[in-house]
């Protein structure tokens, strides 16, 4: 690939051996006539310290008697762990003597690529065998298709196929079209080409590169076969889902899905019985009861449902369940096979947030393509769609399949390609197959585990410093309130049995016990009530920090702060979050969070405590929000409008009618398929929501957050006094109320006068 990408050698040496020095210098030059950077490191600790920092360190030249004759080994010995804790392949090159060698530990020579003996060899054949080890490293790193790629694209051949832009030559013709490749780079544009060039393979029919790239990433993930979906896990949702359901079936579907799930029993003319979550008072969306799951209440839940009484046979041929949830919460896996597998064949995880699970033993049978024990003919066959651009590292839209086929319902690869292809794209872009691809390659060997414990230690980290923080402002003669963190206040010791609290557990073992971190029955921290012990557990890369006004029994205090206020004042600073709730704000610890980014939050946090207590004027705390309402806001302090939009909550029972709303299925009118057609053939009006009661809702309403169906199409809308129709008047209130934290529910749209239309079906237009 022209020039190499991992083209700096660490030299680990204290040089206090001057004819030493002074070889390893000679080494240098040559190593420099090669094409190769330098680094340098004196002690043990700075050179593992650079293996840390430096991902294009292609080779480690490692003194054996750096730190002196006395503990030579012990300090080479820590530079060794460091390079294969991170890496199982980065070439090693100990420099040392021949009698020296002789003596090595068993456990130094497994590890070490290659000798340097400086006062043997010349400094050139040195020079060489480093740089013929930098460039089989490099050539190992490379991926099947990424690998193919680059080296198609380092042909420099003319192209006579599309994209039109011809490597990036169209785009120099035009001023805006020269900034449009200046902005990119060439490399972008080199490297986007047709599905035609046969030296990449074919993501159409998974052949070449390109099938090459899956097999490696089913290999990587535990899987029987992988497909790479490039218009993200939406895509792969329907994929899955075509796949496995015929006009008229019967699915299980989790009422805390996705809405592409739910735009697949659409596609499909499904008839769906939902599976309802719990939910606690903070509305953080729990587990389904496992109780739900137990073959006797699928029957009835079955059985109950209007829309399944058409059905070609009244047995469920799939189920679909959301894992992690978006708040971090994750099933045992292997529980929930084993319970639905009495009914269904055919089960699909929606793991969105969750791709990391499989590399970490914290995550242990809380992931879809766990290690399966005992007789696999009896497991359905299991599906999991992920978005590895989402908490992984690859361009967005990029998503896989991820497929563990059962002798019960075998998945046939030309025939699950059929579904694959009615929604992909026949023109790929080829960087999001390499995005996909290296996506897989950084987490094979100790990439996964090294990659994953890191973003638990920088979440631990930051859910202790919360905790700390709160202690210390509680133990304060000032104003002692802080935010707070949804997890467990106190943790059991695995090995002991003995509960202690969280600030004073040992980091390590929050970091890899899963004991620490599950949901047990009767905890007040959860808030959720039904649980199963050891069914589930919260992910503690999703971190929740939740704000005065309301606990998770759903209780609401006189006094709080909205959360919504809270993250205008972080966005006004440059800190986006991931979702904010009524008193809720969830923050997402993925591979590219780092110590300074949440510093700077959690300063940011202490910054508005500040400023609520000290009535600071909401012209400069949220100066952008005063500036665009000078009349609604004027005149307010922060504190105020906490106090004012808290009072609103308050009143309008927002908590209350959403447990409710969502803690009730909707009464199911017709499939919505057949709410789609009607949609199509314009039989359907726009209702205000005051006048909705009684209609069936054309279109799903989905409030963000949490982005769960409130209806779907064919759905009743229940009478106008009722939880559902309650709880979307309270949000349309309050948008009148407070401008600026308007409420992004699909399938709703606001009038000039703030009142919210919903798409509904004609009335008289029902089943037929």
């Amino acid at each position: 690939m022209g020039q190499g990408f991992c083209q700096l050698v660490l030299v680990v040496s204290d040089d206090a051996d001057q004819a030493a020095a002074a070889a390893i210098g000679r080494v240098a030059d040559g190593l420099r006539a090669e094409g190769l950077s330098l680094l340098y490191a004196a002690t043990a600790r700075d050179g593992a310290a650079q293996v840390r920092a430096n991902t294009a360190i292609g080779c480690v030249l490692l003194d054996w008697d750096i730190g002196g004759a006395d503990d030579h080994r012990r300090h080479a010995l820590d530079v060794i762990r460091e390079v294969r804790r991170l890496s199982a392949d980065l070439p090693i090159f100990l420099l040392t003597s021949r009698m020296a060698t002789g003596n090595l530990p068993l456990k130094v020579r497994r590890e070490i690529q290659e000798y340097v003996w400086l006062f043997e060899d010349t400094p050139e054949f040195i020079a060489g065998r480093v740089s013929f080890a930098v460039r089989r490293y490099e050539r190992g790193l490379l991926p099947p298709f990424f690998r193919a790629l680059a080296e198609f694209s380092d042909e420099h051949e003319y192209s006579w196929h599309t994209p039109g832009h011809s490597g990036g030559a169209a785009f120099l013709k035009t001023p805006i079209g020269r900034v449009f490749h200046d902005f990119f780079g060439e490399q972008v544009f080199r490297s986007d080409l047709s599905v035609s060039v046969p030296e990449l393979g074919s993501l159409l029919d998974h052949s070449g590169p390109a099938g090459a790239a899956e097999a490696n990433a089913a290999r990587i993930f535990g899987a029987d076969m992988t497909f790479f979906v490039l218009n993200g896990t939406s895509a792969a949702n329907q994929i899955v889902g075509h796949s496995c359901i015929v006009a008229g079936d019967v699915v299980l579907a989790d009422r805390n899905c996705h809405k592409s799930i739910n735009y697949s029993l659409t596609v499909t003319d499904a008839r769906p019985a939902y599976l309802l979550p719990t939910r606690n008072g903070y509305g953080i969306i729990g587990p389904i009861p496992a109780r739900a799951l137990a073959a006797d209440a699928v029957r009835s839940l079955i059985a109950a449902s209007p829309l399944t009484s058409g059905a070609a046979s009244p047995d469920p041929v799939y189920a679909v369940v959301t894992n992690s949830t978006y708040d971090g919460l994750c099933y045992r896996a292997d529980r929930v096979a084993e319970l639905l597998g009495e009914s269904v064949p055919r089960l699909h995880f929606d793991e969105a947030w969750y791709g990391y699970a499989a590399f970490h033993p914290i995550y242990r049978g809380r992931f879809a393509m766990h290690p399966r024990p005992g007789d696999a003919g009896r497991h359905p066959t299991v599906f999991a769609t992920q978005s590895t651009h989402k908490l992984l590292a690859a361009f967005s839209q990029a998503s896989m399949i991820h497929v563990r086929s059962s002798p019960r319902a075998p998945v046939d690869r030309s025939r699950f390609n059929e579904a694959y292809m009615m929604h992909g794209s026949t023109s790929p872009l080829y960087q999001l197959i390499a995005s996909c691809d290296v996506a897989a390659a950084m987490l094979a060997g100790q990439g996964g585990r090294v990659l994953t414990d890191e973003c638990l230690d920088e979440a631990v980290t930051f859910r202790r410093a919360m905790v700390r923080t709160a202690r210390e402002l509680g133990s304060g003669a000032g104003r002692g309130w802080f935010f707070s963190v949804w997890q467990p206040p106190v943790v059991t010791m695995p090995e002991e049995g003995r509960r202690v609290d969280f600030l004073d557990a040992d980091p390590a073992m929050l970091r890899e016990s899963p004991e620490c971190w599950t949901l047990h029955p009767g905890e007040d921290w959860h808030g959720f009530g039904g649980l199963e012990d050891g069914y589930c557990m919260l992910d503690p890369i999703k971190v929740t920090i939740t704000t005065p006004g309301v606990d998770a029994a759903g209780a609401v205090a006189d006094q709080g702060i909205p959360a919504q206020i809270v993250t205008q004042f972080l966005d006004e600073r440059g800190i986006e979050v991931e979702k904010t709730g009524d008193y809720t704000i969830l923050l997402l610890f993925s591979m590219g969070v780092t110590r300074g980014k949440w510093g700077t939050l959690l300063d940011a946090l202490l910054e508005f405590k500040d400023h609520y207590d000290h009535g600071a004027p909401l012209r400069e705390a949220i100066p952008r929000l005063a500036a665009e309402h000078p009349r609604r806001y004027a005149g307010l302090s922060l504190r105020d409008l906490c106090d004012q939009m808290h009072a609103e909550l308050r009143a309008q029972q927002v908590v209350r009618l959403l447990d409710q709303a969502f803690g009730t299925l909707p009464e199911p009118v017709l499939p919505p398929a057949r709410a789609y057609q009607l949609l199509v053939r314009d039989q359907v009006d726009w209702v205000a929501v005051d006048d909705m009661g009684g209609r069936v809702a054309a279109v799903m309403v989905v409030p963000y957050p949490p982005g769960i169906p409130l209806l779907m199409p064919g759905e009743h809308a229940g009478e106008s006094d009722g939880p559902v129709l309650g709880y979307l008047r309270a949000l349309q209130h309050l948008d009148r109320q407070f401008p600026g934290f308007s409420h992004d529910i699909h399938g709703v749209e606001p009038a000039a006068d703030g009142t919210y239309q919903v798409m509904c079906l004609k009335e008289g237009s029902g089943p037929r």
